[in-house]
């Protein structure tokens, strides 16, 4: 059995309208949800062993919040085939991670998220910002994974209607 959480990026600013959207930043909301889903991570004992991110500022920005708060020891893995690479690029992502790794928490963007989680579930899920889906795999090594419904929603979480604090 492997975990997989799938978190969607925390709250991001639309201030500047120059910037490009991959390098929208947190706004004052997602820097206060971010590491709050950090702390309930560790708080549940769901430390991942493998933290996987779109490098869109705000995914990354939401990674290194939830990494440094949650007491991830590892390395956070940036790639920018999960900006917009569809449910296939996260797929192709999740099947390279080591098959050490149990619990892994990959974190980017809606409609991909939602899209993968239905596509491993068999379940449709709305993600809100700063919303953790909680996934059991019945696998052994993370290569087996593929878009049969393997895969339990063991349970969801958004600020608002389940806050993690």
């Amino acid at each position: 059995m492997k975990t997989l959480l799938i978190l969607r990026h925390a709250k991001s600013s639309w201030k500047n309208n120059e910037l490009s959207d991959h390098d929208r930043p947190l706004n004052p909301r997602g820097r206060r949800d971010a590491p709050n889903v950090g702390n309930w991570l560790r708080n549940e004992d769901l430390i991942p062993d493998a933290i996987l991110s779109s490098t869109a500022k705000r995914a990354h920005q939401t990674a290194e919040a939830v990494a440094e708060e949650s007491g991830f020891a590892g390395e956070l893995q940036l790639s920018g085939e999960l900006y917009g690479g569809g449910p296939e690029a996260y797929l192709e992502a999740i099947r390279s991670l080591s098959s050490l790794v149990d619990c892994a928490l990959v974190i980017g963007h809606n409609p991909d998220l939602e899209e993968l989680v239905e596509i491993l579930t068999g379940e449709s899920v709305r993600l809100p910002t700063a919303a953790l889906a909680h996934l059991q795999l019945d696998i052994q090594d993370w290569q087996d994974l593929n878009e049969e419904e393997q895969g339990k929603l063991v349970n969801l979480w958004t600020p608002r209607e389940h806050p993690f604090i």
